[in-house]
């Protein structure tokens, strides 16, 4: 498993278990901040913004479909429905478990019912043009099954491409394991840090996004992360099983 990443610039990035990633979190939540909407609202914004510069120029005239679960994953990728949707964008949210979402992801569909994008049930959904994967995130635990896996058989089994928002939904984000059906992701949007699990062969081009931790909380865990985005809050990552080839 790769332990680092590099960016463009060749700065070294530090890559995290799912264990380590939810310390991260928790400190940033119950210690330093941001709190846990603060951060959906990063990492949905960034996917929003990738989505919108993969699409290039007239990506408002693309049929842009999102994928997402009832967790933290899933929040993040109902917001960045609803900022695709608010800047033009032709938007279907299809939610996995509608009747089952967190109080953050609750949040940013009541949001999202206030734009001009759409809520549609799977089945209904067609011709995507690209397709944003935040159905599970790093949570992952076991084989996919009910919706979740219902989403993932459905997104795979489309022409158009996937983005997954921090990690492909059924890749298990700390070994790169598949213990079940798995998004086929072309471009993955990963977040605060680079998973252990992100293996290129299953991530296609990999972004990092940064969502507002604070540099205190990765050096209380001795995770050196200076010049990481320097400018920008999003970068390209290659990890270090990857030869001269930039993703």
């Amino acid at each position: 498993m790769p332990d680092t990443f590099r960016t463009r610039d060749d700065n070294v990035v530090p890559a995290v278990t799912t264990e380590q990633m939810r310390e991260i979190d928790r400190i940033a939540i119950e210690e330093t901040g941001p709190n846990l909407f603060q951060m959906m609202e990063n990492a949905g914004r960034s996917l929003a913004q990738l989505t919108m510069q993969l699409l290039g120029t007239h990506w408002q005239k693309a049929n842009i479909v999102v994928l997402a679960g009832g967790g933290g994953n899933g929040g993040g990728g109902i917001c960045a429905a609803r900022h695709l949707a608010d800047h033009g964008g032709q938007v279907q949210l299809a939610l996995a478990t509608p009747d089952r979402l967190g109080d953050a992801a609750a949040w940013q569909r009541h949001v999202f019912r206030s734009t001009p994008g759409r809520e549609a049930l799977l089945q209904d959904v067609q011709s995507p043009a690209v397709i944003l994967d935040a159905v599970i995130g790093y949570s992952l635990r076991a084989s996919p099954t009910g919706a979740a896996l219902t989403f993932i058989k459905w997104a795979n089994e489309q022409k158009a491409p996937a983005l997954s928002l921090d990690v492909p939904s059924g890749l298990d984000a700390t070994t790169g394991e598949t213990p079940g059906e798995f998004i086929r992701a072309s471009t993955t949007l990963t977040l605060a840090l680079p998973k252990t699990g992100l293996l290129p062969e299953m991530t296609g081009e990999l972004f990092l996004a940064d969502i507002g931790i604070p540099r205190a909380v990765f050096e209380k865990l001795g995770l050196a992360v200076e010049g990481t985005f320097g400018s920008e809050f999003i970068v390209p990552l290659q990890g270090k099983t990857i030869s001269d080839k930039m993703i």
